[in-house]
């Protein structure tokens, strides 16, 4: 779907697919965020199809975390010239874990390798400018993505629509979780694209969402 001009959101509405939101910021090198389960991802390949754009077009893939349901996808861009960043927190994660991760199975993890890291700070790719904040608590190297031309924030798994992400998986930390939460809440925001469920459009609706967070949910997570 079409959120904004060079703006497209790949939603998910299944209750029974455990996947991402994937979005796609186009322009001169086409940028994808989370590309969710590989064998799920026909739903982004068919949204990219009616886009007119094919796997070779993405230039950049960049991933909020690295739980499996965020970055499984990224197997599906290996023929291609695509470059893949995530943090390298999560990457520190992930190869800890190696051993329950793979077992007695074949999966390589080094397939999800980073081509390169990234970090808070200033992130820009040939005219897209986005900065970048590291706001762990669902994962050690959870990043939140913010454009600030168009004020969009890609939260991953930190920020639901009326929800926070999960603390209890391996590296997650709820005093981290809120105080990432809290760092974000001062960004001039119209829309807050979450890693699952519905997106927030609206800059009074999206302070509600934080004030709602931090009533309702801080307490309990």
């Amino acid at each position: 779907m079409k959120i904004l001009n060079n703006l497209h959101g790949f939603i998910w509405k299944s209750m029974t697919a455990n996947n991402s939101n994937t979005y796609l910021i186009d322009g001169k090198t086409p940028a994808l965020i989370d590309p969710g389960h590989a064998h799920l991802f026909q739903h982004v390949q068919q949204g990219l199809e009616g886009l007119g754009k094919d796997l070779g077009d993405i230039g950049v893939i960049i991933c909020t975390h690295a739980h499996p349901d965020h970055i499984e996808g990224v197997q599906v861009f290996e023929e291609t010239a695509s470059q893949f960043a995530m943090h390298e927190k999560d990457w520190k994660l992930v190869k800890s874990m190696e051993n329950l991760i793979c077992g007695d199975s074949r999966i390589d993890v080094d397939k999800f390798k980073p081509d390169f890291f990234i970090k808070e700070g200033d992130f820009s790719i040939n005219g897209l400018d986005l900065k970048v904040f590291h706001t762990p608590g669902h994962s050690p190297g959870s990043v939140s993505l913010y454009w600030p031309d168009k004020k969009v924030l890609f939260t991953g798994d930190l920020i639901f629509k009326d929800g926070v992400g999960r603390t209890d998986l391996p590296g997650g930390d709820s005093s981290l979780l809120k105080e990432s939460i809290k760092r974000l809440k001062g960004l001039e925001i119209e829309w807050l694209l979450p890693g699952h469920g519905d997106m927030v459009s609206g800059a009074k609706e999206v302070r509600a969402n934080f004030d709602h967070l931090e009533q309702f949910y801080f307490s309990y997570v």
